[in-house]
């Protein structure tokens, strides 16, 4: 991507906050470039966009602590705006001459705020705001040029300013949705104070991202791994816009996708966008490798390896590849700390990993620099369907991690029909989309009693899962509608073989995660 749509955005500083990623989507959906930075990082680096202004996050530390981490001298000397959140209003004030102490009372959760004075940070918000608070330490004495712009009923500095040097401070997370006004004391930041132009869209991205493409491609050939999962959907959509033919996606049906998944994979890229995509039938190889194994991590790693030889195999059969595209997301290079957006030689990856030392790629990623929901408005935008873009999140090894024990065929098909039956009445019930973020049906290796008609029936338990979530580092339950469960309950006992329970996950993730397996 170049540089001029990154240019003129927010840098995000990075001090260890469970929020940081969240900081950058909303700054982002009101329609600013933002990327993350780690606080450590240098000036080059972090100025290379040459950011209309800095957001300071939050973090576990206590700036008073001997090891904690400090605020980068020339973020004060760049002259340009800055919003400190939580920790980084604490740096702030740390830094610029301010006391910081542990507070008397801590304040985590819901809490009201009031402000009096005008200030362009809180400029058109009702004088009282409910806010989220997470924080254990507060400001004891303002730095010079520092007045209180707010205040609880613990903390006499909630927020705070120096208006004439574009510098602000916030107690709480204007981040999180537990702050409903949280989005327009961003925008003040962004647009009243940073100066910035709303010039992030899907749209130009699609267009910044073709023209990129085309100039790192030129003539030569590409090759990617398509899944049918959003990210691998939207890049091969985005790739064969601005090369076409030259793009050749392999598909491979190892036989734990969803009920009709392979054949509308095929359908939607090569039939209805064109694609040249390469379809490998190889359920009877995966199935023979797993015969007996039954622990996840094995299955896994079976899997894994088994996509690997397979994919290695066809990609040896095309001639003239030089690029291997693939759909790393943005929240993927946070997270495995790269700040590279060059294209490099791969032999390891997280989507292709592992490949063998003949198969040497040039890395294609027009996605990193997207957040999940921007990835969907993308597909959208390059007219991918609803079906597609949409589609619930899936693991790589499939169904295989959600048939606990032993994987057969006639078990597969047993959980593939539930589990379409669920899905099927959660999106006539309008729930697929707004009322879950992802749902699905666990086959238990355990048999429960049962009596269906005059005889007794001994079969196996399947579990339905549906979870609410905004980022999946955390999920509740959803709370369905027991008519919607019952139904579906009687449907699978009803119309799939072999099952005579049906059980509700009621587990939140923390403790439990959001997959079984």
């Amino acid at each position: 991507m170049t540089d001029d749509l990154k240019r003129g955005g927010i840098a995000v500083i990075d001090y260890g906050s469970q929020y940081t990623q969240l900081i950058a989507r909303r700054i982002r959906e009101l329609g600013v470039y933002s990327e993350v930075y780690g606080h450590d990082g240098s000036a080059d680096h972090i100025d290379r966009h040459e950011p209309a202004g800095y957001i300071l996050s939050g973090g576990p530390n206590s700036v008073y602590e001997p090891d904690a981490p400090q605020l980068p001298p020339f973020i004060l000397q760049a002259n340009r705006p800055i919003l400190g959140i939580c920790y980084g209003m604490q740096l702030l004030t740390a830094a610029l001459g301010g006391r910081v102490a542990a507070a008397r009372e801590r304040e985590y959760g819901p809490a009201p705020i009031t402000h009096e004075t005008q200030s362009p940070l809180l400029d058109g918000l009702q004088p009282e705001l409910r806010v989220w608070m997470s924080h254990g330490d507060r400001i004891e004495a303002l730095p010079p040029g520092f007045k209180s712009l707010a205040r609880t009923a613990n903390s006499p500095h909630a927020a705070i300013g120096d208006i004439r040097r574009k510098t602000y401070g916030v107690q709480f997370h204007p981040e999180v949705r537990h702050s409903p006004q949280g989005n327009a004391i961003l925008s003040n930041f962004l647009f009243a104070i940073c100066r910035c132009r709303a010039a992030w869209t899907a749209e130009a991205f699609i267009d910044d991202a073709v023209y990129s493409v085309r100039a790192q491609v030129k003539h030569e050939r590409v090759l990617l791994a398509l899944s049918g999962g959003v990210d691998s959907a939207v890049t091969g959509a985005l790739i064969h816009r601005a090369i076409g033919d030259q793009l050749t996606c392999v598909f491979v049906d190892h036989g734990m996708l969803r009920k009709g998944e392979a054949e509308q994979v095929v359908r939607v890229f090569r039939q209805e966008q064109g694609m040249n995509v390469i379809a490998v039938n190889a359920v009877e190889t995966f199935m023979s490798e797993l015969v007996g194994v039954t622990k996840p991590e094995a299955k896994r790693k079976t899997i894994g390896k088994l996509f690997i030889d397979t994919f290695s195999q066809e990609a040896r059969r095309l001639q003239g590849i030089r690029y291997l595209a693939q759909g790393t997301i943005y929240p993927d290079v946070i997270e495995s700390a790269a700040d590279s957006n060059s294209a490099k030689t791969i032999k390891s990856h997280h989507n292709v990993g592992g490949l063998p030392d003949d198969l040497q790629f040039d890395l294609i990623e027009p996605l990193r620099d997207l957040f999940k929901d921007e990835v969907r408005k993308i597909g959208l935008a390059l007219g991918l369907s609803e079906a597609i873009v949409w589609r619930q999140p899936f693991p790589g090894p499939g169904l295989a991690i959600r048939c606990l024990g032993e994987i057969t065929w006639s078990r597969l098909e047993k959980l593939r029909a539930a589990d379409a039956i669920y899905v099927d009445a959660l999106r006539e019930a309008g729930l697929l989309r707004d009322g879950t973020a992802q749902s699905f049906a666990v086959l238990l290796p355990v048999k429960s009693v049962g009596v269906m008609g005059d005889n007794r029936s001994y079969e196996e338990v399947l579990v339905l899962r549906s979870v609410t979530t905004d980022d999946f580092m955390t999920a509740d339950w959803a709370r369905l509608p027991y008519e919607l469960l019952a139904e579906v309950s009687a449907r699978i006992v009803n119309e799939v073989a072999g099952i005579n329970r049906v059980t509700y996950d009621i587990t939140s993730k923390p403790p439990g995660t959001i997959e079984w397996e």
